[in-house]
């Protein structure tokens, strides 16, 4: 299940380290090629919101497996793309098609309910390697054959995952036997039932508004002066992101232990320092590995322990809440992404890590309040 995730979800993130060879491929500019970042996670949050619930409604395993033929298919279009056009439509499709591993999380926690942050923090690991993995990959098949082999080979991984998903995944049963609107309407109110899914969700959304800004404008900051890194080299940064993921199962014990808040102010704390590391040592390329590994670590263990957090609610609308925050994470990514290149236009990688800073704080303030809001009522 975690590979199966893994290989999904990568699908949204293999464009970023190859957007210099898309734009030369189809002669657009930087602005134009970045759109893809954005759309795909456009797209992601579309396929979040409007598919995501029916995982509470009819068997998981035949939309994890519906969802997957599609994108096999998306996967093999985009490989063969005439255009741009075609490939902004195309990665908006990919986007909600590898919503698969979103109805995979919430399947796994209700599989497991004792130890429900140890098992959430495995899949996510394995989302969270797709998900950097996907920066390597994609880096050195671009350099040494063409970035079009990228979503081929993909296509390839996905048929595979696909059948073995086929074979060996579970049948869940469901509870909810409303209409498709009642499920849409049932999973806005779970926003209001719990005030933590609230406080979850707008920390996830600024933390990987962060990490999608740093991934995205890290691809222009190493290709330029003084680096002048080709696509392969910049791939290679991701290695290093891989092993701050291999953390996020020690973050999801920590949560089953009761320590929520205290592994959240640790994870914020970490992406804070990665930042001030990137931005005064801007030019280090040991400087700036050291800032991808903090920031990962920080990221994904943010991520996790929010998760294992909110599946522990409600588990008949798992679905629906896991909804609710990773519709709100995403669209936090595509905000983070859409104004990480308007901030890198306007002043660079210096106005990048200064917008990053502001996301990072205002979620760390976010964690704080109680503790705020007890002391000034303590007094």
């Amino acid at each position: 299940m975690a590979i199966a995730a893994g290989v999904s979800v990568a699908n949204i993130y293999y464009n970023q380290p190859i957007l210099k060879d898309i734009a030369s491929s189809f002669q657009v500019s930087e602005g134009e090629v970045g759109s893809i970042s954005v759309l795909s996670q456009v797209g992601y949050g579309l396929g979040l919101f409007f598919l995501i619930p029916l995982g509470d409604q009819i068997n998981k395993k035949k939309l994890i497996l519906c969802l997957l033929i599609c994108l096999f298919w998306l996967l093999i279009g985009i490989t063969f793309s005439q255009n741009i056009v075609e490939v902004w439509i195309l990665s908006v499709a990919i986007g909600i098609a590898t919503v698969s591993a979103q109805v995979i999380l919430p399947l796994a926690a209700s599989i497991d309910r004792v130890t429900t942050g140890k098992t959430v923090g495995n899949i996510f690991t394995g989302i969270l390697i797709g998900i950097l993995g996907a920066r390597v990959f994609s880096g050195y098949i671009a350099e040494w054959l063409s970035w079009r082999y990228v979503y081929g080979f993909s296509a390839i991984m996905v048929l595979i995952v696909t059948l073995l998903l086929k074979i060996y995944l579970p049948n869940v049963n469901n509870n909810f036997n409303g209409y498709y609107f009642d499920l849409l309407k049932s999973t806005l109110q779970q926003l209001k039932r719990f005030s933590l899914l609230r406080e979850a969700s707008l920390i996830g959304g600024l933390l990987f508004g962060v990490f999608c800004s740093f991934w995205t404008t890290l691809t222009f900051h190493l290709s330029a002066a003084p680096f002048n890194f080709q696509s392969d080299t910049i791939g290679m940064y991701g290695f290093v992101a891989i092993a701050g993921a291999l953390m996020a199962p020690v973050f999801g014990k920590l949560a089953d232990q009761g320590n929520s808040r205290r592994s959240l102010t640790i994870a914020v704390s970490l992406v804070i320092i990665s930042l001030v590391i990137a931005k005064v040592a801007s030019g280090s390329a040991l400087a700036i590995a050291v800032a991808v590994l903090l920031l990962d670590i920080g990221v994904q263990a943010t991520q996790v322990t929010n998760v294992a957090r909110i599946y522990t609610l409600d588990a008949q609308s798992n679905s629906r809440i896991n909804t609710v925050y990773m519709t709100t994470y995403f669209i936090g990514g595509a905000v983070g992404t859409s104004i990480g290149l308007l901030c890198w236009h306007l002043g660079g990688w210096n106005l990048v890590t200064w917008q990053m800073l502001v996301f990072t704080l205002l979620a760390f303030f976010i964690i704080l309040r109680p503790q705020i809001q007890q002391q000034g009522n303590g007094r």
